[in-house]
């Protein structure tokens, strides 16, 4: 598919990147860092176009299989993904949270077929760290 993972990034506050438990591969919530910094900033509906917010959504989903990857060390582990949790950094009148954290749900289907159907939330925000425009965690089922 041609997709290079970036480099799974420390956690930029106090807590840890995953947790295994249970057969489950809990993923903290990944913002759109590309090359070190946050590549959208802003509210969507200000700011930042539901493309932009749709490319965002895509890196965040890029940066949770990094996690996954180097919590796993193969993504031939994960059996499913069963939860993704998309926060969208939105102006008050901003209504269209779906289609921009689609942006993450469409790459994990493209990347792992129907182990990569979830289920999930998309929800608006005020703020998010970093100014980040999108911020989305996951929760996978593993070997």
């Amino acid at each position: 598919m041609d997709i290079a993972l970036p480099e799974a990034k420390p956690p930029v506050a106090s807590y840890v990147p995953f947790i295994h438990m249970n057969g489950q591969l809990l993923v903290s919530g990944q913002l759109p860092m590309q090359d070190g910094a946050i590549s959208v900033k802003g509210q969507l509906g200000g700011n930042v176009s539901l493309e932009d917010g749709q490319a965002a959504a895509r890196l965040c989903a890029l940066n949770i299989m990094a996690q996954a990857k180097l919590a796993l060390g193969d993504l031939d582990r994960i059996t499913q993904l069963l939860r993704l949790n998309g926060f969208v950094c939105a102006a008050p009148e901003f209504g269209d949270h779906p289609k921009v954290i689609n942006g993450a749900s469409d790459l994990f289907v493209e990347v792992f077929g129907d182990k990569g159907r979830h289920t999930r939330i998309a929800v608006g925000c005020a703020s998010l760290p970093l100014n980040a425009a999108v911020e989305i965690d996951a929760v996978f089922a593993i070997d």
